[in-house]
């Protein structure tokens, strides 16, 4: 008997990542339906096409060669959350298996992005103020050759 509940409680408590291309981008349409914001990434979807459906509100997808959709991916779904997302759906969805590729601006370059913007913010202080740009060349020309002066 323990090891049955053991493999119920295995399967109750899988995760998914669902790729989501529509509405449910939207937080405030996920915050209704799940009771909160699943953590999420910009995705893209090769081989797929997004198209607008008359007299609905919503898009459709399609495979199309050499075409992409851009979405995201929602991470960490749970059985029930999925269930609702797959009710939630029109009668003619259908779910599948694909593969996406993630937008890892967030991951690779925020941090960056942040400290080049830092930096611009510092010097729009100063009295002979360089424009946005010139600001992030001078960040890009520094690196571990060329550190930033203190």
């Amino acid at each position: 008997m323990s090891a049955m509940s053991s493999v119920a409680m295995v399967q109750s408590q899988s995760l998914h990542k669902v790729f989501v291309y529509g509405s449910l981008m939207a937080e405030d349409v996920c915050r209704v339906l799940l009771n909160r914001v699943p953590q999420s990434s910009p995705a893209i979807l090769k081989g797929y096409h997004r198209y607008s459906i008359k007299g609905r509100v919503y898009p459709a997808i399609l495979p199309v060669e050499n075409d992409k959709v851009t979405g995201k991916l929602l991470l960490g779904i749970t059985d029930p959350e999925l269930h609702i997302l797959d009710e939630f759906e029109d009668v003619e969805y259908e779910r599948n298996t694909v593969e996406v590729s993630l937008v890892e601006w967030k991951q690779l370059h925020k941090k960056d992005f942040i400290k080049m913007t830092t930096g611009f913010m510092e010097e729009l202080e100063l009295p002979e103020a360089k424009p946005r740009v010139a600001t992030y060349e001078s960040f890009f020309r520094q690196g571990p050759e060329n550190p930033a002066a203190s």
